[in-house]
């Protein structure tokens, strides 16, 4: 899509990044407690780096899992009146003239984009991709991330201010 193809889109989704990673989260986590597991039934004493590795592994797994499952339960939709920002946990709506501040943040896999209003706040990440050896191996963020950037500065009214650091700030002037 081109960076103005937003006018005619209300819904936006987030690119979804591969299940493989949080497979082998999933598959090393059985493996670590299955060891666990048959060291008891045997009789062996489990060593404490064991027993730290698999409770590592287990919360990277559940991590990893709530991620995608919030990834895959998100969406953005814009209209006239403002902007609905759902995830699966976090329900947020804020008009046009409830935002205060954006704060834009760089990354590595897309930019970090922090939408504050006074009783609400979310955040996105515009299209990131991640390569190696100049290949694309995955997509994460909203493929029109900088068009959803650039309607929410423009509806809200908001000016870049200076501000020390590292990211671009947005606010009402």
């Amino acid at each position: 899509m081109n960076s103005e193809s937003y006018l005619n889109q209300s819904e936006f989704r987030p690119e979804l990044i591969s299940r493989r990673g949080e497979l082998i989260a999933w598959v090393t986590t059985l493996m670590a407690l299955s060891a666990w597991g048959i060291l008891l039934l045997v009789g062996y004493p489990v060593h404490p780096a064991l027993k730290f590795l698999a409770i590592f592994l287990l919360l990277s797994a559940l991590s990893i899992s709530l991620g995608n499952w919030m990834d895959r339960h998100t969406l953005l939709r814009m209209d006239e009146d403002g902007i609905w920002f759902e995830n699966g946990l976090r329900h947020t709506h804020l008009n046009w003239d409830e935002i205060q501040q954006v704060q834009v943040f760089p990354s590595n896999w897309g930019k970090k984009v922090h939408v504050l209003g006074n009783q609400a706040h979310f955040d996105f990440r515009t299209l990131g991709e991640v390569t190696i050896q100049g290949d694309v191996k995955g997509r994460m963020g909203f493929a029109d991330g900088d068009a959803i950037l650039k309607k929410i500065l423009r509806e809200a009214r908001l000016k870049q201010v200076e501000r020390p650091g590292n990211g671009e700030y947005y606010a009402r002037q």
